[in-house]
């Protein structure tokens, strides 16, 4: 299947990436369109553009949503939802101590990417760590 989502992908596209890719669709093929494209390949499914299905819903992030249509019920991808909520979105409290580094770092990854491709290696390997993390049980 075909995805697409806005170029200079981010905390939470990169984690997107990451989940279809390793829970939804190993095959998974990924389209970067200009921010603000009005015109979308009518073969891919969009996300993390306004108004797609699998986007920011009740405050929440794409990630989020996807986790939720597609009924992964991990723990892990729980906790990782929950970090990218707050490294994506702007939010009174804080709880998570790992989302604002998490955050910089995958923006740091796109400014050391040559494309939107290389970046979303990139970040998959960063996900990968963190679930990796997470699974241990010591954060």
């Amino acid at each position: 299947m075909k995805w697409v989502t806005w170029e200079n992908i981010g905390v939470d596209r990169m984690a997107c990436i990451w989940l279809i890719r390793r829970w939804i669709d190993p095959k998974a093929e990924f389209l970067f369109v200009p921010l603000g494209a009005k015109s979308l390949p009518k073969n891919a499914e969009p996300f993390d553009i306004p108004g797609a299905r699998f986007s920011h819903h009740r405050g929440h992030c794409t990630f989020h949503t996807i986790l939720k249509k597609h009924n992964l019920k991990d723990p892990i991808l729980a906790r990782i939802a929950n970090i990218v909520d707050e490294a994506d979105i702007v939010q009174d409290v804080h709880v998570e101590p790992v989302a604002a580094g998490l955050d910089l770092l995958c923006r740091g990854l796109r400014r050391i990417s040559e494309d939107d491709y290389e970046a979303l290696e990139r970040g998959a390997l960063l996900y990968e760590a963190l679930y990796s993390e997470l699974s241990a049980g010591e954060i």
